[in-house]
């Protein structure tokens, strides 16, 4: 396609920020105005750019919107576990702390590597429970008690083994193995 020499008159305000969008750019003034012009005269293809970025928008708002549905919901189940284990555990006489330091600490690294792990594969309890709910008791979040856990009712399918005595610290005193327990 030929070029044409076109001369043009501009006030001082516009040819400096020409020089200085022309200079972000690396490229030549001419190309700029260029291009500036023909998204002026042809609209069309403007339009269909505008549109293109609204799609492009539409899909981030929803993905942003249920990063904060995650958010919130990891919010509100940290919290309300938070309030039922200071809620349910008592305090330590003073001659066994130190063995629960030590097994709280070796606890927490099996904790730290089991998120780890559901991290790095990208698989996540949440979805899983969730699934798991919507599958076998779908009404559950229309109908759970808010605050305080009622008692439960054992299903008539499972059948239900004798709790094991607790200790007084809240614990059961065995650590579950690689992958089990309520940890991951």
């Amino acid at each position: 396609m030929a070029k044409h020499r076109i001369s043009l008159y501009l006030d001082d305000g516009t040819v400096k920020n020409l020089n200085l969008a022309a200079n972000r750019r690396k490229g030549a003034k001419s190309a700029l105005v260029e291009e500036a012009l023909d998204q002026y005269l042809n609209p069309e293809r403007r339009r269909m750019l505008d549109e293109a970025t609204l799609r492009r928008m539409d899909r981030m708002s929803s993905s942003l919107s249920t990063v904060g549905r995650d958010v919130a919901i990891a919010t509100e189940t940290l919290s309300l576990f938070v309030r039922y284990f200071l809620t349910i555990t008592p305090p330590l006489p003073q001659s066994e702390q130190d063995a629960a330091r030590a097994l709280g600490r070796q606890r927490f690294e099996v904790f730290v590597a089991q998120v780890g792990r559901r991290l790095a594969s990208d698989h996540r309890l949440v979805s899983e429970v969730l699934e798991s709910i919507a599958a076998h008791n779908p009404d559950l979040f229309a109908t759970a008690a808010d605050d305080e856990p009622g008692p439960v009712e054992p299903s008539s399918a499972e059948p239900q083994a004798p709790a094991p005595a607790r200790p007084a610290n809240g614990h059961n005193g065995a650590e579950p193995a690689e992958g089990e327990g309520g940890h991951g």
